[in-house]
């Protein structure tokens, strides 16, 4: 039956099933679930060991906490509900569910491609220009950068779901993920959604598209300034500070291009990859980046293992 979000008091979608283990989704849902209990304790931790210990009280901690506290609040705007769906059979959400939960995934993802654009500059700015460093990165400036990351989110993607609230949707209303995106909202519409798409793209290519390509500038120029240093050692040595930012880069921008390249050429693929590119899109962050940095930043580490009773020798 055709639906309309002005001609029924509740329009709903459907949340995407995994394909052929619709009776096993509760067994399914286990590794999700320990996936992001894993988040919520790793971020949590990261969180807590920054605020208790005072030397961490740095612009490039603060902004670790920054992306930890997105994490958490990204995962936590989706996992749950998918759980639910999984061992509850609760498949349907609502329209303004479903656009509330649509901005939040797309304005959370853009402060994050924000905090990892900041985070670079921090990196460039501590090897290329060192003794401007603290001068130019104070804790005053870390905050205004959180404000302005924020302020850019919300503003940049908050058009999303109010080009879709007058959109009528009609035929199905299945989703091909288990939570709302907004390319895949869209195309449940039966309307022109030129206009969606046109700023839906436009978007991506000035948060997102213009933060990778500024963080692979700020990483050239890194690079120019450490094949100046004479010695081989003194690179490796120099060049490592900024392992942990670059594999956090690539845990989130590896995962957001390969679910748009899903989304552009792969609608003959099996559901399944939808799916998985999904939950991977908004687990693999939220999991990875507390390793990341509790492995590579030891005063993290230490402080970690000292609030769970642990003596780190």
């Amino acid at each position: 039956m055709p639906f309309s979000n002005s001609s029924e008091l509740s329009p709903s979608f459907l949340l995407a099933s995994i394909p052929g283990l619709e009776e096993a989704q509760a067994w399914v849902a286990v590794p999700l679930c320990s996936a992001y209990v894993l988040a919520v304790l790793g971020n949590g931790a990261v969180l807590l060991a920054v605020r208790v210990e005072p030397s961490l009280h740095a612009p490039m901690y603060l902004l670790l906490c920054m992306l930890a506290a997105i994490d958490l609040a990204l995962a936590t705007a989706t996992v749950p509900r998918v759980l639910c769906f999984y061992w509850f059979g609760s498949r349907e959400i609502g329209f303004g569910a479903c656009l509330l939960q649509m901005f939040l995934i797309h304005a959370l993802s853009a402060v994050e491609s924000s905090v990892l654009l900041a985070m670079a500059a921090d990196r460039y700015v501590a090897i290329c220009h060192p003794l401007r460093h603290a001068a130019v990165l104070t804790t005053g400036a870390t905050a205004k950068i959180g404000l302005l990351a924020m302020a850019r989110g919300v503003l940049f993607f908050l058009p999303l779901p109010l080009l879709l609230l007058p959109l009528p949707f009609c035929g199905s209303r299945a989703l091909s993920h288990s939570f709302c995106l907004h390319q895949d909202v869209m195309n449940l519409a039966c309307a022109n959604t030129t206009p969606s798409v046109v700023y839906g793209l436009t978007a991506i290519l000035l948060v997102m598209g213009l933060d990778a390509v500024l963080i692979c500038l700020s990483y050239l120029l890194i690079l120019r300034a450490v094949l100046r240093l004479a010695a081989w050692r003194e690179r490796l040595k120099v060049f490592s500070t900024c392992i942990a930012h670059i594999c956090v880069v690539l845990a989130f921008y590896v995962p957001l291009i390969g679910l748009s390249v899903v989304h552009r050429f792969g609608k003959d693929l099996a559901p399944l990859v939808h799916i998985i590119m999904g939950n991977v899109y908004i687990l693999a962050p939220a999991v990875l980046n507390p390793i990341i940095y509790g492995v590579r930043t030891k005063q993290i580490q230490r402080r970690i293992l000292s609030l769970i009773h642990v003596t780190d020798r």
